[in-house]
């Protein structure tokens, strides 16, 4: 089936509902890679029932629609499409349980032109089921690299944070665990891509991948670490451009530059001196 621009801008996305436990939470965290040091009482915080507390990156495993683009009806070749951009805004504390409604939207569509692909931009709001207050916004970016030359709208286009010239202010590295694609899984990303070994050769990977999603709640870890004190608080929104892969058991580096409440970040894997996460902008209460 051929793209479709007003069918995919009036996709019928249905509110999700999710229940959600401390158990939930504490797995969240450990799939992060948090709690492997057990003298580390800062990372323990999240991992551990008493005074719990819940990072702010797991706002995007709540909520979520499925692989909606996997649906005929949409006409996108899902097998080629890649998550190109992230973002996360915090309006409250999550707690470390609770009940919330997911409900998500489209809110663009780029045509890249024929070979080029195509950008579909969503968001998706989570809000506590029982007051309907605001917990987080997402916003993400699909690029559908088989799917441009439909005829549809050339832009606008997103804008790209550029990152300051000078020498990053903070850095913090952070060392994924071998082990850390299968426990990230559990809270909800069940892709085959980041367990089974054959289907990691056939997407031309030598080994399965780690969940962009988990290299992106790692950088967030590392600015909340680096810049406040371990506080999930006091992140307030955190964006980013996906780059490239990383194999779990890499060390990811997240490096900052701090401009009072705005941070520049970029993540790369030391052991191959790859950028993996680019052009991010987060905000700081």
């Amino acid at each position: 089936m051929a793209i479709d621009y007003d069918r995919l801008m009036a996709w019928p996305f249905e509110d999700v509902h999710q229940r959600y436990t401390e158990r939930d939470t504490m797995l969240y965290a450990l799939g992060i890679g948090l709690g492997t040091d057990p003298l580390d009482e800062t990372e323990l915080r999240f991992v551990y029932e008493k005074n719990l507390l819940v990072l702010p990156t797991m706002a995007v495993v709540l909520g979520h629609p499925g692989m909606w683009m996997k649906d005929p009806r949409s006409g996108i070749d899902w097998v080629r499409l890649v998550h190109g951009e992230q973002g996360l805004t915090l309006h409250k504390p999550l707690p470390p349980a609770g009940e919330i409604i997911g409900r998500t939207r489209i809110t663009g569509i780029v045509d890249k032109g024929p070979g080029k692909g195509m950008l579909v931009y969503s968001e998706r709001t989570v809000r506590d089921a029982a007051t309907g207050e605001p917990l987080a916004t997402m916003t993400s970016t699909t690029f559908c690299r088989a799917d441009g030359g439909f005829g549809g709208p050339a832009g606008p286009v997103k804008p790209v944070h550029e990152l300051p010239t000078r020498a990053p202010d903070r850095s913090l590295d952070f060392a994924t665990q071998p082990r850390a694609a299968l426990i990230y899984r559990l809270s909800g990303d069940y892709n085959p891509l980041h367990a089974e070994p054959a289907i990691g050769h056939a997407a031309g990977f030598e080994r399965p991948i780690l969940h962009g999603l988990a290299s992106y709640g790692i950088a967030a870890w590392a600015v909340t670490r680096a810049l406040c004190d371990g506080d999930p608080h006091r992140l307030a929104s955190f964006d980013v451009r996906f780059s490239s892969p990383v194999y779990p058991g890499e060390t990811i580096r997240t490096e900052m530059w701090v401009d009072d409440k705005v941070v520049s970040f970029r993540a790369r894997v030391l052991e191959r001196d790859t950028v993996v996460l680019n052009n991010g902008r987060a905000t700081l209460r």
